[in-house]
Order: C-alpha cells, then sequence, then structure tokens
C-alpha cells in the first residue's frame, strides 16, 4: 500500500534492526533504482551509481568494510551509492533520450553540454560536490521508495570508502558515498526522532 507522500517522510525512521533472511527479489530492487533515479541533477547528469549488496558473500564482504555494522548483513539489500566524477563527459549521451522525447531541443542540450563541460572540466572541487550531491539526492529517493512499498531503510557514513572502492571494483570516476539499507524491520527501532523547532531552521528573506 502506497502511503501519501507526507506520511511517508513523517514516518520514516533510520534502521539498524532487520529480520534476517529475508531476500528481495531482483525485480523489486531494480524498481527501487529505478524510482531513485527519478531524483534531480545538475544538467540530468545523473551522475550516479548503485550497486546493489544482496548475496551472502558480499554481504560478508561489506560487513568488514562497514566496521561490522550488523545491519549489512541482516537488511535484504544494502546499496552502495556512488556519485560518479567527469561526468559532463557522457551529458549529451545522458541527454539523447530527452531530445527523442521531444523534452528537450537539441540546441539546448548543446548549451547544457558547453556550459557543463567549462563548469567542470578543470574544477575537481565542483566535480565533487555535485558526485556528493547527486548521490544524496538519489539515496533519499531511494529511501522514500522503500518506505512507500512497506520497507524499511538506513543511511551509513560508517565506511571505508577507499576499500568499498576496491572491494567492489568501482573506478577512479566513482565515489562512494554512502550505504542505505533495505529490507524489513523488527523490533528495538527507534521511532524517527524529534526534530529541531521550525523556528530554529527556518529564514524568510
Amino acid at each position: 500500500m502506497n502511503l501519501a507522500i507526507n506520511a511517508l517522510i513523517e514516518t520514516r525512521a533510520s534502521t539498524t534492526r532487520y529480520q534476517p533472511g529475508r531476500e528481495l527479489p531482483e525485480a523489486l530492487i531494480r524498481q527501487l533504482v529505478q524510482l531513485a533515479t527519478c531524483a534531480p541533477s545538475a544538467y540530468n547528469l545523473q551522475n550516479w551509481k548503485f550497486i546493489a549488496v544482496h548475496s551472502a558473500q558480499a554481504k560478508t564482504r561489506l560487513h568488514a568494510l562497514a566496521y561490522e555494522q550488523r545491519q549489512v548483513l541482516d537488511a535484504s539489500v544494502t546499496f552502495i551509492v556512488c556519485g560518479t566524477l567527469a561526468a559532463h563527459h557522457g551529458l549529451a549521451q545522458a541527454l539523447q533520450p530527452s531530445v527523442e522525447a521531444g523534452i528537450l531541443l537539441p540546441w539546448l542540450v548543446d548549451s547544457w553540454v558547453n556550459a557543463a563541460s567549462t563548469a567542470h572540466m578543470d574544477n575537481p572541487q565542483l566535480q565533487r560536490d555535485e558526485a556528493l550531491r547527486s548521490a544524496s539526492l538519489a539515496a533519499m529517493t531511494l529511501m522514500l521508495a522503500a518506505q512507500g512499498m512497506g520497507l524499511a531503510s538506513g543511511a551509513m557514513s560508517g565506511f571505508d570508502s577507499e576499500g568499498v572502492a576496491g572491494a567492489f571494483g568501482l573506478t577512479a570516476n566513482e565515489l562512494p558515498v554512502m550505504l542505505v539499507t533495505i529490507g524489513y524491520p523488527t523490533a528495538g527501532n527507534w521511532p524517527q526522532k524529534v526534530r529541531k523547532p521550525l523556528g530554529e531552521v527556518l529564514a524568510f528573506a
């Protein structure tokens, strides 16, 4: 059953305790990632990559690199959410389906490609910033998609980034940004923790 978006956001909680041994079908894993790719990215770079860690062997490898946090073993799947560097090189190809769908005109694509290339070409910091932004937006979309399917999720920043990159065959342009565990929760998880008052985080200009 799909919940309204407000309810999805308000009921989502960071889950660390899962029912072990419960798998997700590959079709459902694909659907989760398909929804995650609906997240926005600058110029529609789509500068992300997802590795679905769901086999017992792969979970064991990742568990060691995630400081032996138990949820990596117990969750149905843990996604390594990556941001890609130098994504401007593939922007024209990424935008071509939008041209074919009649959404973007070719001249606009050329303009975006030129602008992105100019901004990103010799700016590794901007490439990294965009990779982090895009991967984070995709990860949040992934978690909301899971929530809408009645699954639980948790974002993890505690892992050996270089070790993960080596163990899972990432290229130099694929930056592991976070892990997202998804599965069926068990008892002992906290509900969503209380947030700061709006007056402390909102300003009008």
